[in-house]
């Protein structure tokens, strides 16, 4: 069975372990998306931070939107935690935001945990 975006996840996934074995648990979640902003930049990894998406009902724009955590390479959506543990709303939650996005899969991370914690969402 072929991954979707496996060599892409598998960079991402990698700065992710890269910044829990410097920094450990314990920090907020900003704390790890300013490190993995460092980790993507010396990677050459394409990202944008905080990227907003659109989300229509009946085919109007409602007011609220939703922002991601990051992009990767226009097509993977990373999606950072830093709690106890992962829980299936934070997955449900990846998923609206893959819908809302219309990408395919999204990586979600938790940075919370004595060793990280992530899972791979496809839509």
């Amino acid at each position: 069975m072929d991954l979707i975006y496996r060599d892409e996840a598998y960079k991402i996934i990698g700065c992710c372990f890269e910044v829990h074995k410097e920094l450990g648990k314990g920090f907020n979640e900003i704390v790890y998306k300013d490190a993995l902003e460092i980790e993507f930049n010396q990677n050459n990894i394409a990202y944008n931070r905080e990227k907003e998406f659109y989300i229509g009902y009946k085919g109007i724009k409602i007011k609220h939107n939703y922002f991601a955590d990051f992009v990767i390479y226009e097509k993977i959506i990373l999606e950072i935690k830093a709690i106890e543990r992962l829980t299936s709303g934070n997955i449900k939650q990846t998923l609206n935001y893959l819908a809302a996005s219309k990408l395919k899969l999204g990586l979600l991370v938790n940075f919370g945990e004595n060793s990280l914690q992530y899972k791979r969402i496809v839509l």
